[in-house]
């Protein structure tokens, strides 16, 4: 299994920045593409910005020129530094990973979530 914590949320005024971390941990596994998801009341879960192993990076349009991401594989972390808020940003942010997993030689792929971080931009 994979644990993700995330870090970072707040409260910020728009205009404002906040940066979010995201480490993942356990036991033999191997982390492939890493994320930020978002979710506003009465909304589904969205993709903000996505990162590939090997570094490729897709942002939702939204988000372009204000968001962005990176990751440190060394630390199984990934991060979203978010500038420029805007109060339509306020949402609970999720991190998310596709990962393997070993059980004895065989490993399995999964996808993880963190428990979510609450970011509100106030007007």
């Amino acid at each position: 299994q994979v644990q993700l914590v995330e870090s970072g949320g707040g409260l910020v005024q728009a205009g404002g920045s906040l940066r979010l971390s995201c480490a993942a941990s356990g036991s033999m596994f191997r982390i492939n593409a890493m994320g930020w998801y978002r979710q506003a009341p009465g909304k589904q879960r969205d993709l903000v910005a996505g990162i590939s192993k090997d570094g490729t990076i897709n942002y939702a349009d939204s988000v372009k020129g204000r968001f962005t991401i990176s990751r440190d594989n060394a630390k199984n972390t990934v991060y979203l530094q978010m500038n420029s808020l805007k109060p339509e940003d306020t949402a609970v942010y999720y991190c998310n990973a596709e990962a393997l997993v070993a059980t004895g030689n065989i490993w399995y792929p999964g996808t993880y979530w963190g428990q979510g971080t609450q970011v509100t931009v106030s007007s």
